[in-house]
């Protein structure tokens, strides 16, 4: 029979709905039964495409014997990491103050306070990883709680008392915000964490550092920093011409389990993706390198392909497992080749991906990696048909297909942004749909809800970094599409950051001043796998300032960025987000107002001449000349024809008519 996660719309909760656990959702009603069963709580967190997430449930959760010793010593509560990323952050913090490291399937023991007093993440069925087995812990943990109560309620508050130090914002501060010294000082510090031999940062894994390379890029825009395009286009090159990114259909995995980029953690992630297929059209708009246009778009078209839902919004993720294994779905042989390719083609595919008999994962297979991109373009494209056509016969990994606010805003800034560029308007198009969907259906009375599924929207709360990122795509599709509905919600989005989230002393919390108590409110300016939702809204605060010329939000965004210098400057590589907006505020940001009638061309070209804009956080806005919107007020059309006006906090230059005068004051490189 299945159990409580049977109503629940997360579909990695409904994984476990059959489990012989009596699982609960978080909430009131696990911890009320904790208490009148005076039982700890066990909670187990994780996502859809965790591999390890998943063996643990096979080894451990559909496993009788063991279900029966969790139902009957505890309440048990599993929960998505993704849907409840408040409670991840809390309780990650706590396995990491209590064992050193975290990861997920993280396994939390907690007392009906909801305060944690022992942890780890992945626990073996059977003796091994040098880890006790999972029968034993909850044995140990539920033997501690009836026999030495008082050593588990002074450690859970021991815990919680160090959770309540963590990240407070007064270790992040700086006297002012980042400026071109702080800049520089960070540019030169990731000089000496980069892989000068292998791209990235650091060593194995090595995850990509989308917010870096947009750092980066703005760094070589505002300076002229070569050493800064150098550590982009490395990077960049690396991981698209490895076995991270699917040679066949386009789309980054997770993560590289080695320091060359060879094998990834397979699981493909909506926001990987968002913010990867965005830095290389920014990468393509700074040096017209084919690369960057390449893989934009085709990363681009693996998000529609694959990860768009039937309402208009855009999947989690892919799971890293498929029936044959991890990995199964992507990885061939030298005799797979052949098979699907015939001899000839079979042998010259295996020499142009890195295909051997020793192979690069595991039973001899080989992850593709296209080092050495053949000169012969048709044969090369004739090849890859042919293998996507084999590989759709295999089975295919699992999708996890709730639609997360803040990652589908990723998506639509990238999709729109990048339709615009490559005169692609079905990218647009899937764009404004997907913007459609989150501000018509996650959108509740001014509040914004964490995810949805099938158009049905759930009953978590909006994070920060829901407002940031949402409000990020629709800044994107304003400029994109010139109309003023998507900069007045957005404006609605940070009027309810600014009064729910802020700290009082500059910075944000992660979750707003209503929304349900947990042992310590989450607050984090550090970028994870995706932006910190503060560096975030205060990206979308800038933009936003730039558009309307609210100085409210002007005075926000110097104050975060004060709140945040510290962690800017001491460590870079976690804070590439706060830093691109510290790029856009010592840049002004530019500001571009091209006027016109919606159906003249000549608005059209200077459109996409304004997007072309590489000044670190530029803004465009798209208008006819009555328009609301405040950077476009007022400013008249000269000889009545389709006219640009480049700007800076709203002091602007001489306006123009021309293309090429416009590219010369945008500083654009020739098309």
């Amino acid at each position: 029979m299945p159990n409580q996660l049977a109503r629940s719309t997360s579909p990695y909760l409904l994984q476990h709905a059959d489990n012989p656990v009596d699982w609960h959702e978080w909430g009131d009603e696990a911890f009320a039964e904790a208490k009148q069963r005076d039982v700890p709580v066990l909670l187990s967190v994780g996502y859809s495409a965790c591999h390890w997430c998943h063996v643990m449930a096979h080894e451990s959760f559909e496993d009788p014997e063991t279900a029966r010793l969790m139902n009957e010593r505890f309440v048990n509560i599993k929960v998505d990491r993704e849907e409840r990323p408040d409670v991840d952050a809390v309780y990650m913090d706590a396995v990491t103050a209590m064992t050193g490291h975290g990861g997920w399937p993280m396994t939390v023991f907690l007392d009906p306070l909801a305060r944690p007093f022992y942890a780890g993440t992945y626990f073996p069925s059977r003796p091994g990883h040098g880890l006790p087995t999972f029968t034993d812990v909850l044995a140990a943990v539920s033997d501690a709680w009836r026999e030495r109560r008082p050593e588990v309620v002074h450690q859970a508050e021991s815990v919680v008392e160090r959770l309540e130090g963590i990240r407070g914002s007064s270790e992040w501060a700086g006297p002012y915000p980042p400026g071109p010294t702080e800049l520089d000082r960070a540019t030169q510090v990731l000089m000496r964490q980069y892989d000068w031999a292998n791209g990235g940062f650091g060593s194995a894994p090595k995850f990509p550092p989308s917010m870096v390379l947009e750092f980066l890029l703005r760094e070589h825009a505002r300076s002229g920093d070569a050493d800064a395009l150098l550590m982009t286009e490395g990077t960049l090159r690396a991981m698209a011409l490895g076995g991270m990114y699917d040679q066949l259909g386009g789309g980054f995995a997770r993560y590289s389990v080695d320091a060359r980029w060879v094998v990834p953690h397979f699981e493909k992630m909506l926001y990987d993706n968002a913010l990867l297929a965005r830095v290389y059209a920014h990468f393509w708009r700074s040096t017209g390198k084919e690369l960057g246009r390449r893989v934009a778009l085709e990363t681009a078209d693996f998000m529609v392909r694959e990860l768009r839902t039937r309402d208009g919004g855009f999947a989690s993720a892919l799971d890293a497992d498929s029936p044959g294994g991890e990995g199964a779905f992507y990885v061939w042989t030298p005799g797979q080749l052949v098979d699907a390719l015939g001899p000839d083609d079979g042998r010259w595919a295996a020499d142009v991906f890195s295909v051997s008999d020793s192979g690069t994962f595991e039973a001899g297979a080989s992850t593709l990696q296209l080092r050495r991109p053949p000169d012969d373009a048709p044969r090369l494209a004739r090849v890859r048909q042919a293998l996507n056509a084999a590989r759709d016969t295999r089975a295919r990994p699992a999708r996890d297909d709730k639609v997360v606010t803040a990652w589908n805003g990723l998506a639509i800034a990238a999709l729109a942004e990048i339709g615009a560029l490559f005169d692609r308007p079905d990218l647009v198009a899937a764009a404004t749909s997907a913007a459609e969907l989150l501000t018509g259906t996650h959108l509740l009375d001014g509040r914004l809800r964490r995810a949805s599924r099938d158009a049905r929207v759930g009953t978590a709360a909006g994070v920060l970094e829901d407002y940031g990122d949402l409000a990020e795509g629709l800044l994107a599709l304003h400029s994109v599409t010139g109309e003023a509905r998507w900069l007045d919600l957005t404006v609605g989005l940070l009027d309810t950051v600014l009064v729910g989230f802020a700290d009082g002393s500059g910075g944000f919390y992660d979750t707003a001043h209503d929304a349900e108590k947990l042992v310590r409110r989450p607050r984090d300016a550090a970028d994870n796998a995706t932006p910190s939702g503060h560096a975030s809204v205060a990206g979308a605060l800038l933009s936003a300032a730039a558009l309307t010329g609210s100085t409210r939000y002007r005075d926000a965004v110097r104050d975060a960025l004060t709140a945040t210098a510290g962690i800017a400057v001491g460590a870079p590589r976690f804070a590439g987000a706060t830093l691109s907006v510290a790029q856009a505020w010592v840049d002004g940001p530019l500001e571009v107002a091209v006027l016109g009638d919606a159906d003249d061309p000549h608005r059209e070209r200077l459109r996409a001449t304004a997007l072309l804009a590489t000044a670190p956080g530029a803004v465009v806005s798209v208008g006819s000349p009555d328009s609301t919107v405040a950077l476009l007020a007022g400013r008249p059309l000269v000889d009545g024809r389709a006219t640009a006006y480049v700007c800076r906090q709203f002091a602007c230059r001489a306006p123009t008519s021309d293309p090429d005068e416009l590219a010369r004051q945008l500083g654009v490189r020739p098309q």
